[in-house]
């Protein structure tokens, strides 16, 4: 994938770094309801910053961890597929306290899923025109 770097740019890595956080955001509308949650998500910044110094293996043996991130053998486990992305969750600081000590707000991570969804678009959107870009140089239409 090195060769395709120099096409893409930063735009594969981003996708790959918005899929995630919508995984992990999902899991937090998930488990919603179930007490003690832990609302997560992932720093796209540092993430994205750390990727575009070429430094992948910030933080090595961090995704196995992020397997099994669960607090309770009850939640919805998060499923990663990539092994190279380096990243770290953080936690969410709630906006209002529960007494079942779950942090998910609903609406708050709903926003945050739809903020990384478009974000996600437009990653794919910029990455698409690369591609039509360089189709039309090989086949001069």
């Amino acid at each position: 994938m090195a060769s395709l770097d120099a096409v893409f740019g930063i735009h594969a890595e981003a996708l790959a770094v918005q899929r995630r956080r919508m995984e992990v955001l999902s899991s937090n509308i998930a488990n919603a309801d179930t007490p003690g949650f832990q609302a997560r998500d992932v720093d796209f910044a540092s993430v994205l910053s750390a990727a575009a110094k070429g430094d992948a293996t910030a933080n090595p043996g961090q995704l196995a961890n992020l397997r099994t991130l669960t607090t309770d053998a009850r939640h919805i486990p998060l499923s990663f597929t990539s092994s190279s992305d380096g990243n770290t969750l953080a936690y969410r600081v709630p906006m209002q306290p529960s007494v079942d000590g779950n942090t998910v707000d609903v609406q708050v991570e709903q926003g945050k899923f739809a903020d990384a969804a478009l974000h996600y678009q437009a990653s794919l959107s910029f990455a698409d025109g690369r591609v039509r870009g360089l189709m039309t140089a090989i086949t001069g239409q």
